[in-house]
């Protein structure tokens, strides 16, 4: 989450005029994440979050977020869930923005991961893809492997002198990874973004995910090579298998991985920190001017692709 598009108290109490959720009483901006701006809303009957879509998120997506929370909200899984205006739609326009309400969940995110919460996560995560199996739309993941190339190519790392070293080291990886990318692993809705900002914790029990507008149709395996990149490095760059063989082993429990999925981990986290590489080596070289928040460090996912490569098979990520 992060801001971008400011707004006033007037702008967003004539905003909230069209819902039946009482009237504002205060709202603050929400300075974490790095897509979209986002606000903690308080008005006389509860407390919501106001997400303004910005440029990178295509408008035709929406439909597909927006309906998949509600879905899987429906399904007993504890994520945000849309709130209708009164002409019974979610999606609304604020300061020329995309805009949605949603419902305010309780807990808070890992500011130090635990190996009870990459265990709790795990079972969490599993539970979402079953819970996805029947959410009839579709959305390609506009960040897999066909759009790193291009990517890499927008980052303009020929003309800077000191990344010439690095542009030939990803160039190299890129195409190993076009070339080995699996094409034959079961698929569904992934979340694709669930770092530890992303999952609320109460205790060391997951107690809701957040910020689906990264979700896509893709394979499901990769939503757990993102979170081995995500919750499985410690800060001094050191891999934990035991947060690994927990994360991995408790979404066994609730939906088993098959041999070639297993095999195919290495590949799939290498293919996770080049997706987080590029995009926040994109971020870090076009900063925008007035955002509240900061880029984050491309490096540290260079330093986790780098671990990848020298994986042999899963047995690295604490599996026999």
């Amino acid at each position: 989450m992060a801001v971008y598009t400011h707004i006033t108290d007037d702008d967003l109490s004539a905003f909230l005029e069209q819902y039946d959720i009482g009237a504002l009483t205060s709202f603050s901006g929400i300075a974490e994440g790095v897509e979209n701006s986002n606000f903690l809303v308080r008005t006389t009957t509860g407390t919501y979050i106001l997400t303004l879509y910005e440029k990178r998120v295509y408008p035709n997506d929406l439909p597909f977020f927006l309906g998949l929370m509600g879905h899987l909200s429906a399904g007993g899984m504890s994520c945000p869930t849309p709130i209708q205006a009164r002409d019974g739609k979610a999606l609304k326009v604020l300061n020329d923005r995309p805009a949605a309400m949603v419902t305010f969940l309780e807990g808070v995110w890992p500011r130090r991961i635990q190996p009870a919460h990459c265990r709790s996560l795990g079972g969490a995560m599993a539970a979402m893809h079953l819970a996805g199996e029947d959410f009839e739309m579709r959305r390609e993941n506009a960040l897999s492997v066909e759009s790193w190339r291009p990517l890499l190519t927008s980052c303009g790392l020929p003309g800077h002198e000191i990344y010439h070293a690095l542009y030939n080291e990803l160039n190299v990886e890129l195409g190993r990874l076009e070339s080995e990318w699996p094409t034959d692993l079961p698929t569904g809705v992934i979340h694709a973004d669930m770092f530890p900002d992303n999952v609320f914790f109460l205790n060391e029990d997951v107690s809701g995910i957040i910020d689906f507008y990264f979700a896509c149709t893709d394979i499901l395996a990769y939503d757990l090579a993102i979170c081995l990149n995500a919750w499985c490095f410690e800060n001094d760059g050191s891999f934990n298998v035991t947060k690994a063989r927990l994360l991995i082993s408790s979404y066994q429990k609730v939906r088993p991985l098959s041999d070639k999925e297993l095999a195919s981990l290495p590949i799939l986290a290498r293919g996770s920190a080049m997706r987080f590489l590029l995009t926040r080596l994109y971020d870090w070289l076009n900063q925008l001017e007035g955002a509240l928040v900061k880029p984050k460090d491309p490096m540290e996912y260079l330093k986790k692709l780098r671990f990848h490569q020298q994986v042999s098979g899963p047995s690295a990520y604490g599996l026999e």
